[in-house]
């Protein structure tokens, strides 16, 4: 069978083991089916993720014009410390700045390498932890803005890392850490402004299972600007990764916006 459509992040369902799915234009993929099948992924162009004209990608599905100048791609997408929306200063949009930083965020503990500290929409729980490849996670506080979920973090990332370790993460390389262990001794660390939006009771693990087959030893990430026709077994899904027979991965996440043909 052949698909074809715009590389976007897999939408996910947490069950047992995460499903996941790829969901183009006129096509949709199962993507669990696939597992110990042969893929086949050729490159067929790109197409911007936020304007849709098909022209060379700058960075993350963006084409250069619009990575600059959408709200959708603003500096405060990547620090949420940078937040102004609940000041009423606008960034690039003030309208969509409102929709996306004044809702409730959660700044959490996550378990995917070692223990890292993130921040995601109360509305993209667990989107955010299984897109990462997090194993576990726990809420650390709700606060009401993006702006507070920002400086949270940037005062955990002092005792945290903030990044994902994603060759450990596609290893299964994992620390073990009891969170719950970890987010007793938080409450000190966090900015005043945000101890009021603390509680332990609120905290809550969750643990997430991949559909891994075979985990690699070693990890060799494909490049579909340099290999733009690519065959190989599927041998695992996680987080945005596919695992491939032979420990070669592809983020789908890294190549939004890749038009693409998929043949099993």
């Amino acid at each position: 069978m052949q698909y074809s459509g715009v590389f976007s992040k897999m939408q996910t369902e947490l069950t047992d083991t995460v499903q996941y799915y790829l969901v183009f234009e006129n096509d949709f993929l199962h993507v669990n089916q696939l597992l110990d099948k042969d893929v086949t992924i050729n490159l067929k162009g790109y197409q911007c993720m936020c304007c849709k004209k098909e022209v060379k990608l700058y960075r993350q599905g963006f084409c250069y014009d619009c990575f600059y100048k959408s709200p959708q791609a603003g500096d405060w997408i990547f620090r949420p410390e940078l937040s102004t929306a609940h000041l009423g200063i606008e960034d690039r949009d003030l309208e969509f700045e409102k929709r996306t930083q004044l809702q409730p965020h959660v700044v959490y503990l996550s378990l995917s390498s070692e223990v890292k500290v993130g921040v995601t929409r109360k509305a993209q729980i667990p989107t955010r932890w299984i897109d990462q490849g997090a194993v576990g996670a726990l809420p650390i506080v709700e606060v009401p803005n993006r702006y507070l979920a920002g400086i949270t973090e940037v005062a955990l990332k002092e005792y945290y890392p903030d990044k994902t370790n994603w060759r450990k993460m596609l290893t299964n390389t994992i620390d073990e850490t009891d969170l719950k262990s970890e987010v007793e001794k938080i409450e000190p660390l966090l900015p005043e402004e945000v101890k009021p939006y603390f509680s332990e009771t609120f905290c809550q693990p969750i643990t997430i299972n991949y559909p891994v087959l075979e985990y690699p030893q070693k990890i060799t990430s494909i490049n579909l600007d340099k290999t733009p026709d690519f065959k190989g077994k599927l041998k695992g899904i996680k987080g945005q990764y596919l695992i491939f027979e032979g420990g070669k991965v592809l983020n789908v996440r890294n190549n939004e916006g890749y038009k693409v043909e998929i043949e099993v």
